[in-house]
């Protein structure tokens, strides 16, 4: 999904979207947008701390989150009453700072077999794609995909590039790569179709960890540029 700068089209209250017997999807806007997203995470983080008996799982999204319920416990309208209540409320608790994650990177040869091409594609030097990539202060929308998956927005225009046309496979666990406005690492090895630019000696996801992972939705992801010979710094 890309997200979209034109104005932001607010819902007047959530709008609900069955998903199966026992979870619903509550949509906030039909926009993927900063501040629809940071919605989103002032919603999930009432949800959370309300404990609406019945919820099992929340899954927060660009614009929305997904509701799994015990419908034995919870009636659907009534877990639709209390999430269009907890949406209307002022917050009582301000959100939790997000948190900052400097990820170090080697960009192209081996680590970045797609830097190359998404030089050529643009027209200007492989030095500049990760110029335009190391630039942003990256907002973490949501997490998915594959465990501990950021999707990161939005890149610089200069180096937005659509998907891969054949997927690969396998793409290395720490891999950093970009497709259309977004950009993200992946935790662990997977197929993917997205552009890899460089790897990363960080670890996202770790099974064995609580939480699992360093990133949640709101945080914020700052990319620099390392050379090969650093990698010992930062490994685990």
């Amino acid at each position: 999904m890309i997200p979209s700068m034109e104005p932001v089209m607010w819902y007047d209250t959530p709008t609900f979207r069955i998903m199966g017997d026992r979870a619903v999807l509550v949509e906030l806007s039909d926009r993927i947008h900063p501040s629809v997203n940071e919605k989103v995470r002032e919603l999930f983080c009432k949800l959370d701390r309300e404990a609406v008996q019945g919820i099992k799982e929340l899954v927060p999204g660009y614009r929305s989150i997904m509701v799994v319920y015990d419908p034995l416990s919870i009636a659907l309208p009534s877990l639709e009453r209390a999430v269009i209540r907890l949406h209307k409320e002022e917050s009582g608790a301000p959100l939790p700072e997000p948190k900052r994650l400097e990820v170090p990177v080697v960009y192209g040869g081996r680590f970045g077999p797609d830097l190359e091409w998404v030089a050529s594609f643009h027209g200007i030097s492989p030095e500049a794609v990760i110029r335009h990539h190391t630039q942003p202060l990256y907002r973490v929308y949501m997490i998915g995909f594959t465990p501990g998956f950021p999707y990161l927005g939005e890149v610089p225009e200069a180096i937005e590039t659509p998907r891969r046309e054949t997927p690969r496979t396998v793409v290395p666990r720490g891999s950093v790569a970009i497709a259309q406005k977004q950009t993200g690492i992946y935790p662990v090895q997977s197929p993917g179709g997205w552009h890899i630019l460089g790897w990363t000696p960080l670890r996202l996801f770790d099974a064995a960890k609580w939480p699992p992972t360093p990133l949640e939705l709101g945080d914020l992801v700052k990319f620099f540029s390392i050379p090969e010979e650093e990698i010992g710094n930062w490994e685990a």
